[in-house]
């Protein structure tokens, strides 16, 4: 049996126990459907050696011997994950067009007698569905930006928004990059595919009625692009700034970018680029650092590049400032006193 959603809010309040990806563990990491396991029909060997099989030899002999190896490693899973899953249980199947492999899963869960269903179109499907939310449909989503120069804490007081109660979309938190030219985490940035899914998923359970907060991004994280739709919200939404004096600044970001600035190596790395806009600004800076000052560090850092870059974008992109938001210190009690201040405004402007 198959089932269709005709939306992608109905495909992820879904309803079923549990949704199982059926395709190879690569196609799984690339992206999935919110929530899914992953219980391959075919490993990601055995789907390459079927579909040699199948181009360079003969569909039936591929078919024949994917046959087999969807039973053994079906059986294999009915022996292991699915071996206590109740008689009433009931889980929705895809696979990467609803095809084959999900259509072979699906029959032999439902002849042990589980209510199983098949996704129709299977990945595809989904994958459509997030396409059409994020490159082709406006928003319907109010955005407002929490703007303001580099080191004012942004995406610290987005975290604290949301404790708060705010709806945040954090687009760093997702890239998982801090969004500059030092910005890159441990672990890498997730695929282009699985950064929309997320972004998708988070839309889609906000309340429309309701602001959303979102930090004043370039169109890309690291090298993972803002999907359209979203960007196209975000250029024209209103913002909130955060104002904090320079030394203020420059001590929050030695302490957040402690990792980036403990290793002179790979921050001269991170700093090459800069060479062609900075000439020999580059060498004095990583002469302050042997200093031992990290915070003069990103003192020159933020005087000499990030607020010239940030002042240019501004004058280029004039936007609305619903309020500005000044503070003393950036300590953690400064951010937290933050955090209440625009969340008790953030409740007056949802009242007017």
């Amino acid at each position: 049996m198959t089932t269709t959603f005709g939306s992608l809010d109905a495909l992820l309040s879904h309803g079923f126990d549990t949704v199982i990806d059926v395709r190879s563990p690569a196609e799984y990491a690339e992206d999935h459907i919110p929530g899914a396991i992953n219980l391959p029909a075919l490993d990601n060997d055995e789907r390459a050696r079927v579909g040699t099989i199948y181009v360079q030899e003969a569909a039936f002999k591929a078919r024949r011997i994917g046959a087999a190896l969807v039973a053994r490693n079906l059986a294999a899973h009915l022996e292991g994950p699915l071996r206590d899953k109740p008689g009433g249980w009931r889980p929705l199947v895809y696979c990467w067009r609803g095809g084959q492999r999900s259509g072979a899963v699906t029959s032999w869960l439902t002849q042990v007698g589980w209510r199983a269903e098949r996704l129709q179109g299977g990945y595809q499907t989904y994958r459509s569905l997030v396409h059409d939310a994020l490159y082709q449909q406006p928003l319907p989503h109010r955005l407002i930006l929490i703007d303001g120069n580099t080191g004012t804490a942004k995406t610290d007081i987005l975290h604290r928004l949301a404790r708060h109660g705010v709806q945040v979309l954090d687009l760093e938190g997702l890239a998982n990059h801090r969004g500059s030219l030092l910005g890159s985490l441990p672990g890498g940035q997730p695929p282009q595919k699985w950064f929309e899914t997320q972004i998708a998923r988070q839309l889609a359970g906000f309340d429309p009625a309701r602001p959303v907060l979102v930090e004043a991004e370039s169109s890309k994280v690291g090298a993972r692009i803002v999907p359209p739709s979203l960007w196209s919200a975000m250029k024209a939404a209103p913002r909130i700034e955060v104002e904090a004096p320079a030394a203020a600044r420059a001590a929050y970001l030695a302490q957040a970018y402690h990792d980036v600035l403990a290793d002179r190596a790979e921050l001269a790395q991170k700093l090459a680029p800069l060479r062609r806009l900075r000439g020999g600004r580059v060498d004095h800076w990583l002469k302050v650092w042997d200093s031992g000052d990290m915070a003069a560090v990103t003192a020159l850092l933020m005087e000499e590049h990030y607020d010239p870059t940030y002042r240019s974008s501004r004058a280029k992109h004039a936007a609305t400032v619903l309020h500005r938001f000044p503070v003393a210190g950036l300590s953690d009690e400064d951010r937290d006193g933050l955090a209440g201040r625009i969340a008790t405004w953030l409740d007056n402007f949802n009242e007017t």
